[in-house]
């Protein structure tokens, strides 16, 4: 009888532990887009810098009276975007009971209006064949000059490797039409394409041989 209620007291521990985990990962995911932040806490203050994560992204700000705000990395560039040291800013957020920190769903700058909401982080890069075509507005180029991409009129931009330009010839000429095939990935500057294949149109495409994927942090070894 005993063992049986400690299984069910254990069962019961598990289960709760479990749904704990299950609301701290849907928290985690963005659901401030669909809830009414205005129940949350507001805090307002004057920014007075930004906190850059070790990977080169922000990910936080500090306020004049010290107050820390943190944010995740996916809403970085929205935020550098939208706000700058010295601008007045609320932000709707849980704040620490016993530290000067919010963990913000929201932050609205004051004076623009402009306000970023947490909704989560959005879609990776499409990872199937995505085509996208447009003319040329400007070659892009590595730091030795060589040529590595393409902006295109509508702003996107297209990646390729460099050793392939000299074979595709005239295809990459400001002005010309260019059809691109590869992987598409969507950010809040723009778009940008790793090209697997390109060409005049979609009809004529020439599929480029791609390096391979580094290995560890220095790439392969030799």
């Amino acid at each position: 009888m005993l063992k049986t209620k400690l299984l069910f007291t254990a069962a019961i521990i598990a289960s709760g532990l479990v749904a704990a985990d299950a609301i701290a990962q849907v928290g985690t995911q963005g659901l401030f887009g669909t809830y009414d932040l205005s129940q949350l806490p507001e805090t307002k203050g004057v920014v007075k810098q930004f906190v850059p994560s070790p990977h080169g992204s922000v990910d936080g700000l500090i306020l004049q009276d010290g107050t820390e705000v943190n944010f995740p990395p996916h809403l970085g560039t929205q935020v550098v975007f939208a706000i700058k040291p010295g601008d007045t800013v609320s932000i709707r957020g849980l704040r620490a009971r016993m530290t000067p920190l919010v963990d913000a769903a929201s932050i609205r700058n004051d004076a623009t209006g402009a306000t970023i909401v947490d909704t989560g982080p959005g879609p990776g890069p499409d990872l199937n064949n995505t085509v996208v075509a447009g003319n040329i507005a400007q070659l892009l180029h590595g730091k030795q000059g060589e040529v590595n991409g393409a902006l295109l009129a509508d702003g996107t931009i297209v990646r390729l490797p460099p050793h392939e330009v000299a074979r595709l010839g005239d295809v990459l000429s400001v002005g010309r039409p260019l059809a691109v095939s590869g992987m598409l990935t969507a950010t809040p500057l723009g778009k940008v394409v790793e090209a697997w294949s390109i060409g005049a149109s979609q009809s004529s495409m020439t599929e480029l041989d791609r390096p391979p994927a580094p290995i560890g942090p220095k790439g392969p070894k030799g």
